[in-house]
């Protein structure tokens, strides 16, 4: 029964005896026995039907709570509401022809996704009129803009302890468009093509489809739950690439030893370390750990961008490096006329002088601390464990198998719950099994109501 038609008519008796709930819950089950109702149709909610039929919404409530309690229906607040018993005699529709949730209804617990309910609309509008009211530019800046760059370095030793070294904040930041337009870079202008990088696995499959473009080869690096082992890194590799403050998607933090050994490798055996900042701005009830880069500036790569922070929009992220790499990106963008956008630059400009940026940074992170704790809690009291609660904006819940993951995902979208699965985060075949819980893509009350659900497909 869509809700833009009225395919599906109901009549209800006003004058008869029999309450209207039950009149209407009759006329939903004989709409299924005709096959004007199939498995998987979705209903109209309480409001729209009740509008619709001119009654109460207390009945359509109620006729609905009576289907529910037979089984004949399922559904959650904020989820929609579906059919999911076949009438009597008829062949049950394939998982295939059942029709989704549209896009736009499902509630989104993917992970990498912006909080950007949390940012000030005012500063935002100001910020960008602020950015507006510059003159044009009338030359390229390719490294970007200074004012960023230093704005970059600004936020690098407040909020993740860097100390730019080597010169001045503009020579030692260059803005990026992000993090994989980082990797694209670096890709086509430090590397050759057949030199080899190692990325995590599971890992940022955008970062790894960057480097095949270029022609570089991509070997997997295997993960515990501790993050990337260090020793079984393939040897006579040209870097590797790792997320260190919170594993994209495992969420874990790499371990201080580990980091030390980490660079300690990279040293001895010529590498690069790429080190995709993911997620390090967030970190709950934990002791800070040291970047990378502040341990080893001159092999490490430090990328960081605004997408998760703020929103993708700005098109806005960073790249600090040893100096011979990035004057090599550098050459590349001078030849070539490219470099990130400085519109976005502009508007993080604004937003850090007016001290913007740091505020909305201790709102997301209460407000994702608060999150954090009602995702961990209720899963831990059903007696699911999670990975990755340490830091970050996701936690992960592990499955016995790819089949269990494929089936929790699937019907999750079922009940208008997007989830997202590690298969699609390997390079090979999959490793590690489950889903990850993201909890900043929806509003709070969502997240509220789409939990016991959720719980209900991982605990079967």
């Amino acid at each position: 029964m869509p809700e833009s038609d009225d395919a599906l008519l109901i009549t209800l008796d006003r004058e008869a005896r029999t309450p209207l709930a039950v009149q209407l819950a009759d006329a939903l089950r004989a709409a299924a026995a005709a096959g004007q109702l199939r498995a998987g149709d979705r209903l109209p909610s309480t409001r729209t039907l009740a509008s619709h039929l001119k009654v109460s919404r207390t009945v359509t409530a109620a006729a609905y709570d009576q289907l529910l309690a037979e089984g004949w229906i399922v559904g959650k607040h904020g989820s929609g509401t579906y059919v999911t018993t076949a009438p009597p005699g008829s062949s049950p529709v394939p998982d295939r022809a059942r029709p989704e949730p549209a896009e736009q209804d499902l509630v989104s617990l993917e992970l990498g996704r912006p909080w950007v309910g949390g940012l000030d609309r005012a500063a935002w509008r100001r910020a960008w009129r602020s950015a507006a009211d510059t003159e044009p530019l009338v030359r390229h800046h390719p490294a970007g803009l200074p004012e960023y760059r230093e704005a970059v370095a600004e936020h690098l030793l407040r909020h993740r302890g860097l100390t730019i070294r080597g010169g001045l904040a503009t020579e030692a930041v260059l803005a990026t468009g992000g993090t994989s337009a980082a990797v694209a870079e670096m890709a086509v202008s430090a590397f050759r093509p057949g030199d080899t990088v190692a990325v995590e696995e599971p890992g940022y499959q955008r970062a790894v489809e960057a480097l095949k473009a270029a022609g570089v080869q991509v070997l997997p690096a295997p993960l515990d739950r501790d993050g990337i082992l260090v020793d079984q890194i393939p040897s006579g590799i040209r870097a590797v690439y790792c997320s260190p403050a919170h594993q994209y998607p495992l969420g874990s933090r790499l371990p201080a030893a580990r980091r030390v050994a980490l660079v300690e490798r990279a040293r001895r055996e010529g590498w690069l370390i790429i080190e995709d900042d993911y997620d390090g701005e967030l970190r709950y009830d934990v002791a800070p750990l040291p970047l990378l880069a502040a341990l080893a500036p001159d092999v490490v790569v430090h990328l960081g961008t605004t997408s998760k922070i703020l929103t993708p929009t700005l098109g806005a992220g960073w790249l600090v490096g040893p100096p011979q790499l990035a004057g090599t990106v550098l050459a590349y963008r001078e030849r070539t006329g490219t470099g990130p956008a400085p519109a976005g630059q502009r508007v993080l400009v604004e937003l850090a002088r007016n001290g913007d940026l740091g505020r909305h940074l201790r709102r997301l992170r209460r407000e994702l601390s608060e999150r954090r704790v009602l995702v961990v809690e209720t899963l831990r009291t059903a007696g699911i464990p999670v990975l990755g609660d340490d830091a970050g904006s996701h936690v992960v819940v592990l499955l016995p198998s790819l089949e269990r993951e494929r089936s929790v995902v699937r019907q999750a979208t079922r009940l208008g719950v997007r989830l997202d699965g590690l298969e699609r985060h390997h390079t090979g075949p999959s490793r590690w099994h489950g889903v990850a819980i993201g909890y900043t893509a929806c509003s709070r009350d969502q997240l509220i109501s789409v939990l016991p659900p959720l719980i209900d497909l991982l605990i079967t």
